[in-house]
């Protein structure tokens, strides 16, 4: 490094972000995460005592301390700690690393830590790459991941690594590095006279949504375009609405966000939690979800959930969904909402699901052959007596009959079994009768 590049770092350094220049250099620094970090943890322990050997997955929202932990882990090894963005680097940047960590094992006797930061953007390849000097101990890889590494991390990588969860951090995680921030004479804005009204920071640290710099990013927004007035710079909570004016809503449609989003969606209309259904289904809607694909996967609620036990349950969601291609968003909300209310109320039953049943029979013992009197005698009833023997069930009283109508074999078998819910209670009521063996 020149005098020019040592130059540029240092400006660099000065000049970066808040959020970045206040990162903590300790664990004992680090707010947050205390069932990962804290004292006496696995990864604690590993970390103040230099041992570690194992590869680690480091998962959670932006903002709550992935990179932190990596940084500090830099702080406290003896062994080389090296690093590289997977947004950035390529499979060339990759081999120099391996070549400079054989080197210096081979010759220095010294470890090699990698960090790579948003490790799930590298492909398949890519991270294959990684592999053989994982599982050789060449390297001990940090990953650092927003994204699922079950879902987007090869599991090669995934089984050799140990995962840990960090979680978005509470209000008043936030409010702590918001009062450090403001004190800190070194890296914040201690040298500086900057008073910050409580219910300011307070709303900093709720919209914020958990993550640090987030609310690090509008306390300097606010700081830094605050007018100085008698050398006092005031941040009252206006100024700290303008500064963080909209809580970033956690969704991306092709992450693990839309997956456990949906998932709590699909399960509070079944648990017939009306609030936590419209909670999800705003959740994702405002942050750009489908809702074309909100209301599929109501259709199919509608039939898997409720099924007999209300049958207007499909004709609700279905005109729900005709209605919002007439209207469009944003009054579309109405017909969803309506929708999602009306499911989530309705009564349950997963009775429908009887073909699954109808299916896992067929598969065990082959589909069996239509009985000869349901048989279409239109062509060669005279021949064959197709449909000889069928009973017409509007000829009867109360226009039913009994006759088989399963393959022979499965005469008495019930595959759709009602449940004691809603409507499908008279539908029970008549099968019992339809169902009843003779002379009983």
């Amino acid at each position: 490094m020149d005098l020019f590049d040592a130059s540029l770092q240092d400006q660099l350094r000065s000049q970066a972000p808040l959020a970045a220049r206040m990162r903590p250099q300790t664990l004992d620094d680090i707010v947050g995460q205390q069932h990962i970090i804290g004292k006496g943890t696995l990864l604690r322990r590993a970390i103040e005592a230099d041992r570690l050997f194992s590869s680690i997955i480091l998962y959670g929202p932006p903002g709550t301390g992935k990179t932190t932990i990596a940084r500090v882990i830099a702080n406290t090894t003896k062994a080389h700690f090296a690093s590289m963005s997977a947004v950035l680097a390529v499979v060339s940047d990759l081999r120099k690393v391996i070549q400079e960590a054989t080197d210096r094992r081979k010759y220095d006797r010294v470890r090699t830590i990698l960090f790579i930061d948003e490790i799930h953007r590298w492909n398949k390849s890519q991270q294959d790459a990684l592999l053989p000097h994982v599982e050789s101990g060449l390297i001990t890889l940090i990953g650092a991941t927003t994204q699922n590494p079950y879902f987007d991390v090869i599991k090669a990588l995934v089984s050799r690594s140990r995962i840990f969860e960090l979680k978005p951090l509470t209000q008043d995680d936030i409010l702590t590095l918001l009062q450090r921030a403001l004190s800190d004479e070194i890296t914040g804005f201690g040298m500086r006279t900057v008073k910050a009204d409580q219910d300011a920071l307070w709303h900093l640290a709720d919209i914020s949504g958990g993550d640090a710099r987030n609310a690090l990013n509008a306390l300097e927004l606010a700081v830094e375009t605050t007018p100085a007035e008698e050398g006092v710079i005031h941040i009252t909570l206006a100024v700290a609405q303008e500064s963080i004016q909209r809580r970033a809503v956690m969704y991306d449609k092709s992450d693990d966000q839309h997956y456990d989003t949906i998932s709590a969606f699909i399960k509070s209309v079944r648990g017939s939690d009306p609030d936590a259904a419209l909670y999800w289904m705003t959740k994702m809607l405002l942050a750009g979800e489908d809702p074309r694909f909100v209301l599929r996967r109501l259709i199919i609620l509608a039939s898997e959930d409720i099924g007999m036990a209300d049958p207007n349950a499909m004709v609700v969601v279905s005109a729900a969904a005709q209605n919002f291609e007439y209207v469009g968003m944003p009054e579309g909300w109405y017909p969803i909402a309506h929708a999602v209310i009306y499911l989530a109320t309705a009564p349950k039953s997963n009775s429908v699901g009887a073909f699954w049943d109808v299916q896992e029979e067929i598969k065990k013992n082959g589909a069996g052959s239509v009985p000869t009197h349901l048989m279409d005698g239109s062509r060669d009833a005279e021949g064959f007596g197709h449909g000889k023997g069928y009973l017409y069930p509007h000829s009867f009283n109360g226009h039913w009959v009994r006759q088989q109508y399963l393959p022979d074999g499965l005469e008495q078998r019930e595959f759709y079994k009602p449940s004691d819910q809603g409507f499908e209670t008279q539908i029970a009521e008549r099968l019992k009768k339809w169902r009843q063996k003779p002379g009983s």
